[in-house]
């Protein structure tokens, strides 16, 4: 038996499961201290079917709380970004496309360095050591203690890029050092964004994954914890708190594991409708589809993986307003306030709730309250947001065809008929908690997205190096070494460069490791 828990920003969910059945389930509130919640979700699951903290294998928690911190600029620390690129892109300095108030809480603070490599790996340029150093202690006398350190093709060569970090070390005892070369894609200055966006959750990764480790403490759980990744996939809490970022958007990812194991559906588009928004994806063979494209984070440009996410302002707590057009849904919300500011719940606000209770959707609150609704608004609010629906699904399919549509997520109720676009609906059980139910069931995995030159090694050599080191990675995550297995891969020769040069990206997921292979 094993626990799932997805710490979202207004609830925590949690579900228990063995063997893979759902067997207790829980939604309660989010606290501000993150641990509070955990263990509430944790006991109520635990005393609705009498089993103990013993009877777990492993405990998988899914958070946004690295998310929300990062987009709001909150509990960030200061960041030195160390790139190893001169005599090259010395006229787009680190950091530019950060918005102010990033720029206020992380700080701007970048060193220029020599050194750096083609994208075939071959060096054009020797690191200065003395430069590094001279860095180091102006960084140290500046009291900041978290680096990000990038250069150019660093995935394809990592060299420069370790030797920095090493002098990093012994210059400045006990600094958090995040390297680029294990974050980010091919791609200097999104990479490095996304590698100072790591370095400056440190302190705040250390926080929430001591918060959990303290919960689970609490409980008396002896077993190993895990934190669910953006790629549907999971690491152990030492990665996590080695690399915050990869939690991004795991929420979502979640949801639509969690959808296609409730549904049994491989392939189709999962719509998760929380509070404020609906979250829409695409599975594909079970996992949700990969962004193609640069993706922003509070405005700021990435490219490591993230599921490919269309997310509109519909949700339980959307604004319901009638207008000279006629009837608007969003994308504004009452989110946290809905049982102050919703109509059926006291308040003076009308929301997608109101509607759906007048509907005889749900019954939540006080009925009564929502009786002056006339027919009209809501047969008009009902339509609009099932057109916004459509209209989304209409935006991530992939092909013209009708495709199974799963419905996950609180806000689920809103949605009273069939789809346009949707072969069918599907309304699983269990469906409030997909998501704590998704982190419950997620594997291990591990991703390499690297270019080789054809020319010099050959074409076997580099499909094989690409495997392994994505199997070595999804070990490092948690994964049990004897179950790893490559589950894609992807190959794009790059014409427009010499040496038959190829850009590989492979990925490989497998179950957890036991607790002995982990110790």
């Amino acid at each position: 038996m094993h626990i799932g828990v997805d710490v979202g920003g207004t609830n925590t969910d949690a579900a228990l499961i063995d063997g893979g059945k759902v067997i207790a389930s829980i939604k309660a509130p989010t606290t501000d201290d993150v641990a509070t919640g955990v263990m509430a979700a944790i006991r109520s699951v635990l005393d609705q079917t009498g089993a103990s903290p013993r009877d777990m294998t492993s405990v998988m928690i899914g958070t946004t709380q690295f998310t929300n911190a990062f987009i709001e600029g909150k509990k960030l620390v200061k960041v030195a970004t160390f790139r190893v690129a001169l005599p090259s892109t010395d006229s787009l300095r680190p950091m530019a496309d950060f918005p102010p108030h990033l720029r206020a809480a992380i700080g701007d603070q970048s060193y220029l360095l020599r050194g750096g490599f083609e994208f075939d790996g071959r060096q054009y340029a020797e690191l200065d050591e003395a430069e590094v150093v001279s860095a180091a202690k102006d960084m140290r006398e500046r009291g900041i203690t978290s680096a990000a350190v990038s250069g150019v093709f660093s995935p394809i060569n990592a060299k420069l890029e370790n030797q920095v970090a090493d002098i990093l070390r012994r210059e400045v005892p006990g600094l958090h050092i995040a390297l680029s070369c294990e974050i980010g894609r091919v791609g200097l200055i999104e990479r490095e964004n996304a590698t100072i966006m790591n370095a400056s959750l440190a302190d705040l990764s250390r926080i929430v994954v001591g918060a959990f480790r303290a919960a689970l403490d609490a409980l008396e759980f002896r077993c190993p914890f895990f934190i669910s990744q953006n790629d549907g996939t999971l690491m152990t809490a030492e990665f996590a708190e080695k690399y915050p970022v990869l939690t991004f958007a795991s929420g979502p990812t979640n949801s639509m594991r969690g959808a296609a194991f409730l549904s049994g559906v491989k392939d189709g588009v999962v719509i998760d409708i929380g509070g404020t928004t609906s979250d829409v994806g695409v599975l594909k063979d079970g996992f949700p589809r990969e962004s193609a494209l640069a993706v922003d984070i509070g405005s700021v440009r990435t490219n490591f993986r993230m599921p490919d996410i269309l997310a509109i302002g519909l949700g339980g707590g959307s604004l319901v307003r009638e207008t000279e057009q006629g009837v608007a849904v969003g994308p504004d919300s009452v989110a946290l306030k809905l049982t102050e500011k919703a109509l059926v719940f006291g308040g003076d606000t009308l929301t997608t709730t109101d509607v759906a209770v007048a509907a005889g959707l749900a019954e939540i609150g006080d009925k009564t309250k929502v009786a002056h609704l006339s027919k009209e608004l809501v047969g008009q609010a009902l339509d609009r947001l099932h057109d916004m629906l459509e209209q989304t699904i209409d935006k991530v399919k992939s092909s013209q065809g009708s495709v199974p549509v799963i419905l996950v997520g609180g806000g689920a109720i809103l949605v009273n008929r069939d789809l346009k676009g949707a072969s069918k609906v599907i309304r699983p059980e269990n469906s409030g908690v997909a998501n704590a139910i998704g982190a419950g069931l997620a594997q291990v995995g591990g991703e390499v997205d690297k270019i080789f030159s054809y020319e010099d090694i050959g074409r076997d050599t580099a499909m094989e190096t690409a495997k392994k080191e994505a199997i070595e990675r999804a070990v490092e995550a948690g994964c049990a070494r004897d179950g790893a297995e490559i589950i894609s891969v992807d190959e794009v020769p790059l014409a427009y460069l010499p040496g038959g040069a190829v850009r590989i990206k492979a990925k490989a997921i497998g179950d957890l490791a036991n607790m002995e292979e982990l110790a």
